[in-house]
């Protein structure tokens, strides 16, 4: 699979070579996915097991050596969206309570469901990005097809990566369009201008699609990307994936530990 994308890259620290990146793409899903359902799946208030996985996650972006401010850059913007959800569990019944305006009231339940949450996002969003900016886009696709995922889920993946660039390029061309005829002087009408070319954009997209779909089954496609010979790991995954599970056991465990004292 080529991708020819050049207004759009995710995997922009993908070239480098080190520990984390001569990991097969396979082995780096898997520890990905790990991560992510051990931190999610962790009760609320076990603020030393995300500690932990805090301090092996930064060794994974020592080791990585991705850039610290584009990752920053898009964890932010991602939780920025994210908070917006996270912000009602701050009104959760139940505790002490330590503020309440009418039928708002702020919880010692509440902060602590908003903390676990929050810190368990911010940890996941840091993986990922990690993951997506170490590894290329068809090496992922690759191995979520190697992993078993749903061939129709992959091919929507691949479609929406390749062609995303090719949509903000059109979008881009209708606001230079908008602009050079005045259209955009004000506020008002910068609203109504984006309004239409946002409707105009979703049927020119779904035209293209179709025209897309129609060109691919004429080449033979079946539904199913080609998929190449995918890497196998060696001991080196396996040492990788056997220290991840050494972590979220010692992580889970600290609280067991805890229990018996």
């Amino acid at each position: 699979m080529i991708f020819h994308v050049n207004t759009f890259q995710i995997d922009v620290d993908s070239h480098l070579s080190t520990f984390w990146h001569k990991l097969v793409p396979k082995t780096r899903v898997l520890f990905a996915l790990l991560f992510v359902f051990a931190t999610s799946f962790t009760p609320n208030g076990h603020w030393w097991t995300w500690g932990m996985y805090s301090l092996g996650l930064s060794i994974i972006i020592i080791i990585s050596r991705v850039r610290l401010a584009v990752l920053i850059k898009r964890v932010v913007l991602e939780a920025s969206f994210v908070s917006v959800v996270l912000l009602g569990t701050l009104f959760r019944e139940g505790g002490q309570i330590l503020w309440q305006w009418g039928w708002f009231r702020v919880t010692t339940e509440g902060l602590t469901v908003l903390g676990s949450v929050s810190f368990k996002a911010i940890l996941c969003l840091f993986m990922l990005n990690v993951l997506t900016l170490t590894t290329s886009i068809t090496d992922l696709l690759q191995a979520l097809a190697a992993l078993k995922m749903p061939p129709l889920l992959i091919a929507i993946f691949n479609s929406m990566y390749r062609y995303l660039g090719v949509l903000i390029d059109e979008f881009e061309t209708m606001r230079r369009a908008a602009m050079s005829r005045n259209l955009m002087i004000n506020r008002r009408w910068q609203r109504i201008i984006i309004g239409n070319m946002i409707g105009s954009l979703f049927i020119r997209t779904y035209e293209r699609g179709e025209r897309i779909y129609q060109a691919m089954l004429a080449r033979g496609y079946t539904g199913l990307l080609p998929v190449s010979q995918v890497p196998q790991g060696n001991y080196t995954d396996l040492a990788a994936l056997i220290a991840l599970i050494l972590l979220i056991s010692l992580g889970q465990g600290i609280y067991f530990i805890f229990l018996q004292l």
